[in-house]
């Protein structure tokens, strides 16, 4: 079996654990504002875990979470501050690390509903003109929709840095056949991939239990084609997007999830043929250093 590439955690929840300045609306961002050294902390914490890539701190570096005022005037210097400190931890690895630039969902996670084309380009231009400089791959993460990562992928133009995508999924149970939180089946996210040259798929912030029929149907719809699969979840319990009020408070994380439990599912990933494993929300360094144990 193949050892994957190794992400690295929730950036969020990790620095809300570390005492960082967290509090919603500004989520993750708080942190880059009030106490960057933090993010720096986070960063170091998931590469002595034994991470492979980490995750730029601009998840939240958005109007939805940061405000429209304080997001024209200081939205490209918070996404420069971002690419720039996981910059900096990588570089001072002892191994190569690679820096992932986080392009989130531009208008709230789990919502594409409140997804807006025609503003979209102008968001995620500032961000990319911030991390720019200092990231190796672009990673369009939590997607909801194929429209949503399509606006992000049109943003980036020519750049020739390879593109990630990553999927969100509908939660729970009872997500059969696996489906976007658009309803978009994965089939059609495939395609999509593969028509925007992606080199990699992957499927993020869902629970761990959806994440297998996800990747089967993924596989399917590949056929002979070159693409690499990746899956990184959360330790959330479901999130219902169309009750779920983004930016009033912090979801529970699960008790059941801990690193044992969640590396359990990581081997089933791996046997499904992932090349590319790591952990959304709630999954810290904890369960990052299990993984790399376990796959050396």
């Amino acid at each position: 079996m193949k050892t994957p590439f190794i992400l690295d955690g929730g950036m969020g929840r990790e620095l809300n654990r570390s005492g960082a300045p967290f509090r919603q609306p500004e989520w993750s961002a708080l942190a880059l504002i009030e106490g960057p050294e933090y993010v720096r902390r986070a960063h170091d914490a998931f590469i002595a875990a034994g991470a492979d890539a980490i995750t730029t701190n601009s998840y939240a570096v958005v109007p939805f979470h940061i405000g429209e005022e304080r997001f024209r005037r200081d939205g490209r210097m918070l996404a420069d501050r971002a690419g720039r400190i996981a910059r900096e931890a990588a570089d001072a690895s002892p191994r190569k690390v690679t820096v992932a630039g986080s392009l989130p969902p531009l208008f709230g996670s789990y919502r594409p509903d409140l997804f807006i084309e025609k503003e979209a380009a102008g968001i995620a231009e500032v961000l990319i003109a911030g991390l720019a400089p200092h990231v190796d791959v672009w990673l369009a993460e939590t997607q909801g929709s194929i429209a949503e990562a399509a606006s992000l992928r049109r943003a980036l133009g020519d750049d020739q840095r390879p593109f990630w995508v990553s999927f969100t999924l509908e939660d729970g149970a009872t997500a059969s056949p696996p489906k976007l939180r658009s309803q978009e089946p994965v089939e059609k996210a495939v395609r999509a991939a593969l028509d925007w040259k992606a080199e990699a798929l992957l499927f993020n912030c869902s629970q761990p239990e959806v994440m297998a029929a996800a990747l089967d149907a993924a596989r399917k719809a590949l056929g002979d084609a070159d693409l690499t699969l990746g899956v990184y979840a959360n330790a959330f319990p479901p999130q219902d997007e169309k009750e779920s009020e983004a930016n009033v408070g912090l979801s529970d994380i699960r008790a059941d999830l801990d690193p044992p439990r969640y590396l359990k599912f990581v081997q089933d990933w791996r046997a499904r043929g992932v090349g590319i494993v790591g952990g959304c929300c709630g999954i810290g360094p904890e369960h990052i250093a299990a993984i790399r144990k376990a796959i050396g």
